[in-house]
């Protein structure tokens, strides 16, 4: 599934582009809208972004856990070498400290990722500070050549400013167009 990101200047264009594509058979999941301008969104019904959108949770949460398990094995390799628990300690002892510093990493990363903005979408940080809107249209292969002609034919005004082949992968680079 691909996200194409549109930029548009206006909380009208955005009103008319999200019906336009729920005209298109575009579900109202698969298109969300980011905005300094919450009360506009929620007064039109407007669905506005989530925290996976605009944090960076999922990226965070994944390095920890790549940390926290590298982490893990060291612990795991040192603790078998040096036995400071002496020989009779159990194998899934190591297996359950591997575990946990996964975990732990994964844990500390995700609270790290909520104080970050999502690395994607800061692309468009002054975008949105300037008041415009960036609607991302996330479109599965057979439904992304309806939605593009929908935008071109009807929002000539909506830039279409980035497109994502895998906005779900939180560890790919996303660059404007």
């Amino acid at each position: 599934m691909k996200c194409l990101y549109y930029l548009t200047s206006t909380l009208d264009s955005t009103r008319k582009i999200t019906g336009d594509l729920h005209e298109a058979g575009i579900n109202d999941w698969f298109i969300h809208v980011l905005s300094k301008d919450v009360a506009g969104l929620k007064k039109y019904k407007i669905h506005s972004s989530n925290y996976l959108e605009t944090l960076d949770i999922l990226r965070y949460g994944i390095l920890g856990g790549i940390l926290g398990l590298f982490i893990g094995f060291i612990a795991v390799l040192l603790f078998s070498a040096t036995k400071p628990f002496g020989s009779d300690m159990p194998e899934i002892a190591y297996f359950l400290l591997l575990g946990f510093l996964t975990l732990f990493g994964t844990w500390e990363g995700g609270l790290a990722g909520i104080a970050a903005e999502n690395k994607k979408t800061a692309l468009f940080h002054e975008d949105l500070l300037a008041g415009n809107y960036l609607i991302l249209i996330y479109a599965r292969k057979e439904a992304e050549g309806k939605v593009r002609e929908v935008m071109r034919s009807k929002h000539p005004e909506a830039n279409l400013a980035a497109v994502d082949p895998s906005f779900y992968n939180p560890l790919t680079k996303l660059e404007r167009i």
